[in-house]
């Protein structure tokens, strides 16, 4: 793949992101990184498996957004899981092999990041859509332009002991509620098949 190549994923990656900013650029450049460091292509379907560190509930989380669409691994298909350590970080893992790497980011431009326009103007409690589009760019490009060995920590590719279950196909209307059930998620509740709000069972 061509820098060009590369260039073209980071504004699609943005674009669907909803704004630029530093974490989803990271997300993208590990994201290659690893698919690099495997020889794999994006995950059309669930041939790749994705554990980002990134946690919940702070300034940061955008780093899934980039990693999720370069790699193809998405919450949605059930290929990406988060782990909650609150680290710019990522193992993806090849299912067909389970030879997987971990890529994570080096804290080398955190000073520059944090005194960029955009992060103050964050900090101030400012959107970051309603940042003007040229410090947002700013921003996106001192982590973009980021020589990849100053960036990035790259481990060694390894075996990552998993075995992987099959996805459960078909839905089913809840027998109390009607609504349609994925059938992984139906229980039994004397002779009906319910979904788990109607069986009153926790999961």
């Amino acid at each position: 793949m061509s820098a060009n190549d590369d260039k073209q994923i980071l504004l699609e990656t943005l674009k669907f992101h909803g704004h630029r900013c530093w974490a989803s650029v990271v997300g993208v450049r590990i994201g290659l990184a690893a698919l690099r460091v495997l020889g794999v292509k994006r995950s059309g379907g669930r041939q790749l498996h994705a554990f980002v560190e990134i946690g919940e509930d702070h300034g940061g989380m955008c780093f899934g957004d980039g990693v999720q669409f370069t790699t193809g691994c998405t919450l949605g298909k059930g290929n990406m899981e988060k782990i909650p350590y609150g680290k710019l970080a990522v193992t993806l893992i090849e299912r067909a092999s389970n030879r997987a790497v971990r890529v994570s980011y080096k804290p080398t431009l955190a000073k520059q990041i944090a005194a960029s326009a955009f992060m103050v103007k964050r900090g101030q409690g400012m959107e970051p859509d309603a940042i003007p589009e040229a410090e947002q760019m700013e921003l996106v490009d001192l982590v973009w332009n980021a020589p990849e060995s100053d960036v990035l920590s790259i481990g060694e590719v390894f075996q990552f002991e998993r075995e992987w279950l099959p996805e459960t196909m078909g839905f089913t209307p809840c027998a109390a509620c009607g609504e349609l059930t994925a059938r992984a998620y139906v229980r039994v509740v004397g002779e009906k098949h319910v979904c788990i709000p109607c069986s009153g069972y926790e999961r």
